[in-house]
């Protein structure tokens, strides 16, 4: 890092405007430069670089004699048709007979240029060569003068190849490195390699060439800047530049050089896995940044000039090669203790206990404290069952976990399981009996703070914080940096955007991203080893802007979702509704509404949990007065049978239901009305309801998931001509009493028929006509 210049000279430097508004001052010929020969493109014709092709070849040989004169006019001249090939180094024919029996060195031709001779032949073009003349025709102008700018490229670039690879006196180099740049600017041609030969001469150079002074350094950059506006650097010279960064983070070279190269990568690059050294480059970048005086706040610009002033970023690259960039950071700071994950115990290995301590090798980086296999035979005599500690010291990381016996039971009960357990259940661990302390290098301190702190940026943008929830919902982090307290504490504010989000595919993203596999929801539960807040934010993720039931609605599960609470979060979950947590207290009045919990024992403790605040004694007072309301309609009685009028909407139906008691009703038909998924909060309080008519209604797969999960003894259903589709029809499958159902003119598909049919025994009539399945 170059520390040398005064206060006045930073100031200079950073006073710039950042990226899109940033333009060098008059003076200041290193910020000219580029700008000034990046005009220099010539007009005209454009043609493509010619590797290869077919051509009509003649050499004429020097004469010496007076036959040789005759031999050599034009009238006994002999054509050969040849296919020549453009190499690196020569000309050389696909059959190497007659004029091109051997290739032509580029070193060997002294000129190139358009035939000028009195009365010579169309379309042609010469190549000065020691003894004599090739000549070249091709079929039209314009072929001709494609041939001529190709060879003439070919030949040039050999020639720099040669000069540039022996350097001996660097102010002619970077001469010569500029004459490049303006031949390849000033080029007819257009071809990628173009612009990426010279880059590559340049790249090779620098690579070869280590004692560069740093004005040197900063000549050559600014030299080829015009190359870099419409190309990625190659990797050797993506080394150069990161190395140029990390060392002169404050030089005006990185604003007014790199920025446009480094937005250029964001919103082009397509795959960083073909292109690490881009990867790399970028963070130095946004690390040099960092490295100015105002630190993050230039790094915030930055990150805006990527998005753009509107509410909608342009580019759909940005945010993914954002992120590939802050992940890739991360895991870099957490890279020394990774790469001896050899010598630490498995996640398999953190479960079962099952590898004694002379199995390891020494100075391993994780300190984990696992259960020893003795203690297994011996825990049906202890009182008070302790695993014994089996620890792998090292003073870099140390997280020490320690289980009581329901912990050890369930480990002992996986012994054997092949499977390969939870990353957040090997971490999940109680707070009053864990310690975790990781201490990071000073350097890798900078960089996770910077780069978490752009994670917290994007998600401060509306339109990214949908694509960002889906890429970091698979936790896509190292087990060392979900271990570390400074990191998960940082982020924290990231899962908090998400939880505040009311869109459906932001917050649904808090939940495990598959089956078997736990997500942000449980890392951030109570518990969980980034909870630090008494489950403050747990409570946020299940509330989601006050309304417990968004989320669960995203879960399209809700009973699922309640039984997942109870098995693994009960105790926290009555500890929050303890305390006040009115989402908490919701949460157990489901619970005992749905009959989620079968123990009698544990219901009474749900209701003294409640009744121990006012605001849970209020919610169960509620839930006492529908369950008294529910058993008062089916004592009340009412007609066993209804027909709405056709053109009836949701409304309607609310009002119907409301005015009287339809305890007893058993088959209700909506067919031909308007009624839409709304209503099914409504035909969930029909107790006795066993036939429904929805044919030709608006009624839709969220309303099919709530009738599956309420209405279970429901027989008859028709969804003729209605909206489901598949992701609605599966819920179901857990309508065990099934016995007809009409899914005439759905979107229903073969799979979603041959599903249902397995998983509903009682169906006996089904109609799928006119759909995929018929």
């Amino acid at each position: 890092m170059d520390r040398t210049g005064g206060s006045d000279r930073r100031q200079t430097e950073e006073s710039k405007p950042l990226l899109g508004e940033m333009s060098a001052p008059e003076g200041n010929k290193m910020g000219a430069a580029p700008c000034r020969r990046a005009l220099l493109h010539c007009n005209g014709m454009r043609y493509k670089l010619l590797q290869e092709g077919d051509i009509q070849v003649c050499v004429i040989r020097h004469p010496r004699t007076f036959l040789s004169k005759i031999l050599t006019s034009k009238f006994l001249r002999r054509w050969e048709p040849h296919h020549l090939t453009l190499a690196d180094n020569s000309v050389a024919s696909a059959t190497p007979t007659g004029y091109m029996e051997n290739s032509i060195s580029y070193s060997a031709i002294e000129d190139v240029q358009l035939l000028s001779w009195e009365n010579a032949p169309k379309y042609c073009l010469q190549l000065t060569i020691p003894g004599g003349t090739v000549l070249l025709q091709a079929a039209n102008s314009y072929l001709r003068d494609q041939w001529f700018h190709s060879l003439q490229w070919k030949k040039k670039i050999y020639k720099y190849k040669k000069v540039l690879s022996n350097p001996s006196r660097w102010e002619v180099v970077l001469k010569e490195i500029r004459t490049l740049v303006d031949m390849a600017l000033t080029s007819p041609l257009q071809d990628d390699s173009i612009h990426q030969a010279p880059l590559e001469i340049v790249s090779k150079l620098l690579s070869e060439n280590n004692n560069l002074t740093t004005q040197d350094h900063e000549s050559i950059i600014v030299a080829i800047a015009p190359l870099l506006e419409n190309n990625h650097p190659p990797p050797d010279l993506c080394e150069f530049f990161c190395k140029h960064c990390r060392e002169r983070p404050r030089s005006m070279v990185v604003i007014e050089v790199f920025t446009p190269v480094v937005q250029r990568i964001l919103k082009h690059n397509m795959d960083f896995g073909k292109c690490p050294r881009l990867r790399l480059f970028t963070q130095e970048y946004i690390l040099a940044l960092n490295e100015l005086n105002a630190g993050m706040e230039v790094v915030k610009k930055f990150i805006h000039s990527m998005h753009g002033p509107t509410g909608q970023c342009p580019h759909p690259r940005v945010l993914p090669n954002l992120v590939a960039v802050c992940l890739a950071a991360i895991y870099s700071c957490y890279e020394e203790f990774i790469n001896s994950r050899d010598n630490s115990p498995s996640l398999k290995e953190i479960r079962n206990g099952c590898q004694q301590q002379c199995d390891r090798k020494p100075n391993l980086p994780l300190r984990l404290l696992h259960t020893s296999p003795d203690l297994v035979s011996q825990e049906a005599t202890l009182t008070e069952s302790r695993l014994k500690p089996v620890i792998v010291t090292s003073s870099e990381i140390h997280v020490e976990v320690e289980r009581n016996n329901t912990a050890n039971q369930k480990m002992t009960a996986n012994v054997g399981n092949d499977s390969e357990p939870n990353l957040i259940d090997c971490l999940m661990v109680s707070p009053t009996c864990s310690t975790m302390s990781i201490e990071l290098s000073a350097q890798a301190d900078r960089i996770l703070g910077c780069y978490v702190e752009i994670l917290k940026m994007l998600s401060d943008y509306d339109d990214w914080r949908p694509a960002l929830a889906s890429l970091l919902q698979p936790i896509p982090f190292p087990k060392e940096a979900l271990a570390h307290e400074k990191f998960t504490k940082e982020l924290k504010y990231v899962i908090q955007r998400f939880a505040e989000d009311p869109r459906q595919e932001v917050h649904s993203c808090l939940l495990s991203v598959r089956a078997g596999k736990d997500g942000w929801f449980q890392l951030y539960s109570p518990g969980g080893v980034a909870c630090d807040d008494d489950g403050e934010l747990f409570a946020s993720m299940v509330r989601v802007c006050n309304n417990v039931h968004i989320l669960m609605g995203s879960c399209y599960k809700t009973k699922k979702f309640l039984l997942s609470l109870a098995e693994n979060k009960l105790g926290p979950c009555m500890l929050l509704a303890l305390r006040g947590n009115q989402t908490m207290v919701e949460i157990l009045c489901l619970m005992l509404e749905y009959n989620i919990i079968d123990n009698n024992d544990t219901q009474l403790q749900i209701i003294s949990t409640l009744e121990s605040t006012d605001v849970g004694k209020r919610m169960y007072e509620q839930l006492c007065d529908r369950q008294r309301e529910l058993k008062e309609l089916q004592r009340k009685g009412g007609p066993t049978r209804l027909t709405l009028p056709s053109k009836s909407t949701d409304a309607d139906l609310a009002r119907l239901l409301s005015s009287g008691s339809f305890g007893n009703l058993e088959n209700l038909s909506l067919a031909f009305t308007n009624v839409t998924s709304a209503c099914a909060e409504h035909l969930i309080k029909l107790p006795s309801l066993k036939q429904l008519n929805l044919w030709s209604t608006q009624f839709g797969d969220a309303g099919l998931r709530l009738l599956s999960e309420h209405l279970t003894m429901l027989q008859v259903l028709n969804l003729c001509e209605t909206p489901v589709t598949d992701a609605g029809l599966l819920a179901l499958s857990s309508m065990k009493s099934l016995c007809s159902l009409n899914m005439n003119s759905t979107k229903l598909s073969a799979d979603t028929y041959e599903d249902l049919k397995a998983k509903l025994p009682n169906l006996k009539e089904v109609d799928v006509r006119y759909t995929e399945a018929w």
